[in-house]
């Protein structure tokens, strides 16, 4: 995440100086106080993201959790960069590598405060029931559909055994050796026989969309009426009537349908409690990506 770090710190350089103390969040807010901030990121991204495509997938997430936490503000990790950044970045790199595209208005502010147990408590977690995790969505002023797209980026990117195999493969509800019975059995037999040998294993990775990992696509779908999404979480959206006939409805569509409906999620999500000046207290312009003003 290195080469992140140092667009950030281009771009943030550019920006400190630059950005107005009172904004709305608007497309192109930076084209007259630093024209070329976004050219500059989809560039950097063009050029690096083929080196490691998997960082798509963590950049995509890094924005997801960033804006379930106090909002869009970069506030979830300090020592990482602009929110605003986070945003374009996140956008670009799926782009970069096949995937769909979205506006991303500009002009947040930074947050000012990162609490761990802010997080634990507001990002979804992998073993949330569908009820739980409705809940989480609409606190964010986000419905079942959005759940239901944003949910899909998972089509890209790998997890850890650590993050769900003890639940799902070795102790469901507590059960020592129990299996969750919404997976599909010949795939929880592989993935306890090839990938997550043992509940404590914390280096193997699993591909969160096998054979298709690098590409999104609607293959992520067709996975979870078969049993086969990796997470409660993901496994989850097939046991509601209203979310089910949402998965059904994009699989009968286009690719390209799926895009332009992931795109306005992903908008919608860009906006949750934006910070951008308008009371004179809000948030803040790093003048340094990893740290707060002093």
């Amino acid at each position: 995440m290195g080469w992140l770090h140092f667009v950030g710190f281009i771009i943030m350089s550019l920006l400190a100086s630059s950005i107005p103390t009172q904004a709305q969040l608007q497309l192109g807010f930076y084209s007259k106080s630093c024209p070329k901030a976004e050219k500059i990121m989809q560039d950097f991204v063009n050029k690096h993201i083929h080196n490691a495509p998997s960082l798509a997938a963590t950049l995509i997430r890094m924005h997801f959790h960033d804006c379930f936490v106090r909002g869009c503000d970069a506030s979830l990790l300090l020592n990482s960069t602009g929110d605003d950044i986070i945003a374009l970045v996140a956008r670009d790199a799926i782009v970069a590598t096949g995937g769909p595209s979205w506006r991303v208005p500009t002009g947040r502010r930074d947050g000012l405060i990162s609490r761990e147990s802010e997080a634990s408590t507001q990002i979804p977690a992998p073993f949330d029931n569908l009820t739980v995790l409705q809940t989480r969505f609409a606190s964010k002023g986000l419905d079942i559909k959005d759940l239901v797209l944003l949910s899909g980026a998972h089509t890209i990117g790998v997890a850890q055994c650590s993050v769900f195999a003890n639940r799902r493969l070795f102790n469901f509800s507590g059960v020592a050796g129990a299996v969750d019975p919404s997976m599909d059995s010949l795939y929880a037999a592989n993935l306890k026989a090839n990938k997550c040998r043992s509940p404590n294993d914390n280096t193997t990775i699993v591909e969160m969309d096998p054979g298709s990992r690098n590409t999104f696509d609607l293959s992520y779908y067709s996975l979870l009426l078969k049993g086969r999404g990796l997470f409660e979480s993901d496994q989850a959206l097939t046991s509601n009537a209203t979310s089910l006939a949402i998965i059904n409805q994009l699989l009968r569509g286009s690719v390209g349908n799926f895009f332009r409906e992931f795109g306005l999620s992903m908008e919608r999500m860009g906006r949750i409690q934006v910070k951008t000046g308008e009371n004179g207290t809000e948030g803040e312009v790093r003048k340094h990506c990893a740290l707060v003003n002093g």
